[in-house]
């Protein structure tokens, strides 16, 4: 019996309307009503997460949500972060500079807060503070605090120049951070012990949950970690083919209620045997 599943949001949860269908919340109130534990895990600040935990009632006693690819394990009703993990200003500084070396615009987030230090603020920069109803500021690099903590860094442009921007990362870069890409056209640093597999091993470790009680549902290269470290992983319909070959079921795409025909066949079915 599955214990805990940790549900990637954009692309998995919602369907492209950004909308949690209604078959999906159903299935999931039914699956926290048996017992099981939902934990939203998602590239989003926190803040970007809260009306959808609200809406998910995920916000009782014993609820957590995964933010930033791993980078904050939070309890959703006390707001106490479990695990924060977070790049500095040198890393800021590092990272803004190879920027402007590749010729992308970037953005990055503090607790509250996304900010870019480009003048011209990217048409992504500004879809991302909508999706995520984060405040947006510009901000020179040199007016950031030098002891400011960063959840998370972010090249964004057209996937095009995203594929050409991978292609040219220095090759130690790998090594001082997890670099994933969540969409076509964000491409996402953060600490290298961060990644949504690593903070859903730690919350299970501290709730006594173990790896073979635990099913992970994505469909991006930032849920690839966790789709690998769990007991079972679950690819969406429409999930890019590197975590449909990790995953151990795939069920349909985001706009089928995916979610819901994942938890209906490998949970609540198998509760009725």
């Amino acid at each position: 019996m599955y214990k805990l599943i940790a549900i990637d949001m954009d692309g998995t949860l919602l369907n492209d309307r950004h909308e949690v269908p209604g078959e999906v919340k159903a299935a999931l109130a039914e699956a926290k009503r048996q017992g099981v534990k939902i934990v939203l895990c998602s590239g989003r600040p926190i803040g970007g997460m809260r009306s959808y935990i609200d809406e998910l009632i995920l916000n009782e006693i014993g609820d957590y949500a995964i933010a930033y690819n791993g980078a904050l394990v939070q309890n959703t009703h006390t707001k106490e972060a479990i695990s924060e993990i977070s790049l500095g200003h040198k890393d800021l500084v590092k990272l803004y500079n190879l920027s402007n070396e590749l010729n992308t615009p970037m953005h990055f987030f503090d607790a509250e807060n996304l900010y870019t230090p480009n003048a011209d603020i990217s048409e992504y920069t500004i879809l991302e503070s909508y999706l995520t109803k984060v405040p947006l500021h510009y901000r020179t690099v040199n007016e950031i605090p030098v002891h400011v903590s960063i959840p998370k860094i972010m090249y964004i442009n057209d996937p095009a120049n995203i594929d050409r921007i991978v292609q040219a990362l220095p090759e130690d870069l790998s090594e001082q951070y997890t670099i994933v890409q969540s969409a076509p056209y964000f491409l996402e640093f953060v600490h290298p012990n961060v990644s949504k597999g690593n903070a859903v091993k730690m919350l299970t470790e501290e709730l006594g949950i173990k790896k073979e009680e635990v099913m992970c549902i994505g469909d991006n290269e930032n849920d690839l970690s966790m789709i690998q470290f769990a007991g079972c992983g679950v690819a969406m319909g429409n999930a890019i083919p590197e975590v449909k070959a990790a995953a151990d079921f795939q069920t349909l795409t985001n706009n089928e209620n995916g979610v819901a025909h994942a938890i209906e066949k490998l949970i609540l079915e198998a509760s009725k045997v």
